[in-house]
């Protein structure tokens, strides 16, 4: 299996055209609603907070057809996940992302929408496709669509308040250094940039 080498994640420095984003927020938005169209009976997970566990092997693609493994094609880099389980989360998502740029902050960051349930696996061709038409192919590498083990994501963090991104900031072991579920916030964010400068985000 190809890795993809970390340079080719998204940066927020990659995120400045308001169009960009208004292209992204179309496309992802068609993930994440399929999400909640296909899966209105799947699992409910409770919440938890995995600080300080090994984040579960997961594969999926990137919007440029490589597959995808987390954590292992990562590079051995400290890198930010914002998973998002629904189509509402986009939202919260695009929050982050925003604040991210504004703040300065540059790390490796993957968006990775993870989708429990049979249905969505059958339609993931048509769903990628579809994100693909409102992302500018440069970004396609950072966005990883998660099918197949989407309910190995939404067990480790829990689903409830689904609309919440998950905020996952793993070391370079792919260890959880930190993590937030409860919508953006500025106290969150300083959290966040805190924990990327401490010792163990080098491990």
């Amino acid at each position: 299996m190809t890795s993809i080498r970390v340079i080719n994640l998204v940066f927020p420095s990659q995120r400045i055209s308001m169009k960009t984003r208004f292209q992204r927020v179309l496309a992802l938005l068609l993930v994440l609603a399929a999400s909640s169209f296909l899966t209105g009976c799947a699992t409910e997970f409770t919440n938890k907070n995995p600080t300080g566990e090994l984040f579960p092997r997961i594969a999926g693609q990137s919007l440029d057809r490589q597959s995808f493994r987390i954590p292992q094609d990562l590079g051995g880099t400290t890198t930010l996940l914002l998973i998002g389980y629904k189509q509402n989360t986009q939202f919260d998502i695009d929050r982050w992302m925003i604040a991210l740029d504004m703040k300065g902050i540059k790390l490796p960051i993957v968006e990775v929408p993870a989708i429990q349930g049979f249905f969505p696996g059958m339609f993931k061709s048509r769903i990628d496709e579809g994100m693909r038409a409102g992302i500018p192919q440069e970004l396609w590498p950072g966005v990883v669509t998660v099918y197949e083990d989407g309910g190995r994501v939404q067990s480790f963090t829990g689903n409830v308040r689904p609309n919440n991104t998950r905020v996952v900031l793993l070391n370079g072991t792919g260890r959880v250094v930190y993590f937030y579920d409860r919508g953006f916030s500025v106290q969150a964010l300083n959290n966040l940039q805190q924990a990327i400068q401490r010792p163990e985000c080098e491990d």
